[in-house]
């Protein structure tokens, strides 16, 4: 079998032939809309009314490292903090 024939999933895992005839299989007794699979969106999931801008901003260290232990022990994202920080400054929901 050639590099081109090869099939491998996200991951990185090639698939056998045996494999390939199997996922067919199920497709078609599964009967799924192959249109809602095509058109099926990637990416980040929208965060509100519409998609999120990217705010760059300065930080000095100590608010840095504040922000990330924060962070650590919300078990979150920096972003979700700093996020939720200003949320609560402007009283927006």
């Amino acid at each position: 079998m050639t590099d081109k024939n090869l099939h491998r999933t996200q991951s990185g895992r090639t698939l056998s032939e045996g494999e390939l005839d199997r996922l067919a299989v199920e497709v078609e007794e599964a009967e799924y809309d192959i249109d809602a699979l095509k058109t099926r969106r990637r990416g980040r999931p929208p965060m509100g009314s519409g998609p999120a801008d990217v705010v760059p901003v300065r930080i000095d260290p100590e608010l840095k490292a504040a922000i990330e232990a924060r962070a650590e022990t919300d078990h979150t994202t920096t972003s979700e903090v700093i996020r939720e920080a200003i949320r609560r400054f402007l009283h927006v929901a």
